[in-house]
Order: structure tokens, then sequence, then C-alpha cells
């Protein structure tokens, strides 16, 4: 059999891998055809585990470099990217991310699959030549995960995915179920299809209104720590939905009360608002789709005010804003994108 020349320097794959399966493996080796070296982009990186990201980007490397055989493995190259919300931004970084591994005259091929409206980010670089490959079977990540998630008998569910996935990814599935972190996912996954089915008789799919308050004083800001699903234990800014006969403004101040009991005036609050975001990426949250108005107050103080959690939050606390960072992975949804767009944490703006 001819060995053929690859006829790009790289190729890259993007993708969230959660999990890898066999359309995946389809994109992977057909890169590998075409290119020398194999760029694979790890997407919604760096954030907390959820039911549709449940795999770190290490694990989700393990998996893709654990399903290749050796002589491709040595190939490939990870980087992740963390989920910006704002399609400037991260395919920016996407380039960055791909220019790091390359040389700078490099031919590179992108390689990817349209396989509904959120593809769509495969236009997003014509600097590099595209192919797109059809649909490898009847598999969907998404799938996969509900019968995951939903097995009575995890062999049994196992068996259902044989067709979808490589055996190493089978038997990484198996393992990882034994981890505390599948449990907890599990549940999530329940609460959150008892909260969907709720809404099932709507006569459209509904769009829900949120408001959150960012608050900054003496270079903190006040957060609180989940106690119930989706997100328990995690850390997120206070927020929550907007009631009938609320103005937005109301309902932020409302939701900052009932979760903190932040011993600050409301005059003293709308006197300090700084600036009010809108932030609608159809993704951001797993309950559905929620668009929320962030509020961000700067309160200009050299003291931290008394908090004390109530309503649905175990803990309200404030948070040096140089340990923001390095919380990303322990955040709600995409508080900690908020957070980054009023405070720029990352850098990257």
């Amino acid at each position: 059999m001819p060995v053929l020349t690859p006829q790009y320097d790289a190729a890259v794959v993007i993708g969230r891998f959660q999990p890898v399966h066999n359309g995946h493996l389809h994109l992977l080796h057909h890169a590998l055809e075409r290119a020398a070296t194999v760029i694979v982009v790890l997407g919604s990186a760096f954030h907390a585990r959820n039911t549709k990201n449940p795999f770190t980007r290490e694990e989700r490397a393990a998996m893709i470099a654990g399903a290749m055989p050796p002589g491709q493995r040595e190939r490939l190259r990870f980087v992740a990217t963390r989920d910006y919300y704002d399609d400037r931004r991260w395919s920016a970084e996407v380039r960055r991310l791909v220019a790091a591994q390359t040389d700078p005259q490099a031919r590179v091929l992108l390689v990817g699959h349209f396989k509904d409206a959120s593809s769509y980010y495969l236009r997003h670089f014509p600097q590099w030549q595209l192919e797109t490959l059809p649909r490898a079977g009847d598999i969907d990540a998404t799938d996969i995960r509900n019968v995951w998630f939903e097995a009575e008998d995890l062999e049994v569910s196992l068996d259902v995915l044989d067709t979808m996935v490589p055996p190493s990814v089978r038997h990484y599935l198996r393992a990882w179920s034994l981890l505390p972190h599948y449990a907890a996912l599990v549940e999530e996954h329940r609460q959150l299809r008892k909260y969907q089915a709720a809404w099932a008789a709507a006569p459209y799919p509904p769009v829900f209104t949120t408001v959150d308050a960012v608050i900054r004083a003496a270079d903190h800001v006040l957060l609180v720590q989940r106690k119930g699903f989706p997100g328990r234990g995690l850390w997120a800014i206070p927020g929550g939905f907007l009631d009938q006969r609320e103005r937005l403004m109301q309902a932020a101040l409302r939701e900052l009360a009932e979760e903190t009991n932040l011993a600050v005036l409301d005059v003293t609050l709308e006197e300090a608002l700084v600036d009010v975001k809108i932030f609608d990426h159809p993704d951001r949250s797993a309950r559905g789709r929620t668009i929320t108005h962030a509020y961000y107050f700067d309160l200009r103080l050299e003291h931290l005010p008394e908090v004390e959690a109530a309503d649905d939050a175990a803990q309200a606390v404030w948070t040096p804003i140089a340990n923001l960072a390095a919380m990303e992975a322990s955040f709600f949804d995409d508080h900690f994108h908020i957070l980054d767009t009023f405070l720029n944490l990352t850098g990257s703006q």
C-alpha cells in the first residue's frame, strides 16, 4: 500500500470531545493523512465539570491519545481554550494557540464536520484551508452522555455505546464511573431533566431572564457558593431570576440582598453602578436559554461590608480579585467569563 505524503504542515481539529467518539476519530484519521502534525484544539476548557462537559482537558487528551495507534499518537499536539462566549476573542485565541505550534509560513488545514448551526465556528478561519467531511454514522456526544448518565445497569449501557465509541473510551468510561464526579453529575443530570420536563408543556421553548450583581470593594468581589443543583458547591455571582413585576435593577438588588445580606444601602449601590452588560450566548446555561443582565458596582471602599449567606447560597464570601483567575475551574456556568469581562482577569480582551 503506498505511503501518502502529507500535503500540509499541520492540520487543526477543533472539538469538545465530551467524550471522544468514532466520529471524532474519523476526523483525526483524515487529518493525519493530510498533514505531518495534527493540532487538536480542546474547547470548553478550564471550567467546572458539568453534565455537558464532564471531562477535563487532560482527561480528553488522554482519551484521544489512548484511541490512536502508535505512530499516529506521537503526531498529535494538544492545546486548550476556554469558552469566551465571544466569537472574536475565541477565534483569535485559537489562532494564537495554533501559531505557537507551527512555523509562520506553515501550510495549515482545518478539518471539520458541519453537524448543525453550532458548527458555524469553522467559518472563522479563512486563513486556513477548510476541508469538511460528511457525518461518520449516527453518532452524537449528547446521546452518549445521556445513555451514560441515565444508566440503570452500566455494563448494559456501555454495550449500547459499542458502535459509537472506541474500545479504549468504553474502558475509560467504565473506570471513570467509579470516581465521585460521576455520581454527582448523574444527580445533576437528573435534576436538569426534571427542570426541563417542568417546561415541556410550554407552547414554545422558554427563554429565561436573570440578573447578576458583581460587587467590588477593597480589591475584592463578593461571591456566593451554590447550595443546590445545578452547580452545587460551585462559586457564582449573586443573582437569580427576574420576578414578574420587577425592573431589572430592582431584581439585581433584591437577589443580592436575599443571598448575601450585604450591609450596604440600595441607594449607595445605585450610586456605585459602573456598568451593565447583557450575556446572551445560547449555551451559557445548562438549564436552557437564559439571558442575564449583569450589573457591576464598585463601592470604592477600603473596608469590606459585612455579609451573611442566605436563601440558596451556602456561603457569601469576599474574594480577592487576585485569586479569581486560579478559581476559574470552580465557577458556575459562565460566571467566570462575566467577571473576566468586567475585571479583565485573563488579560486577553
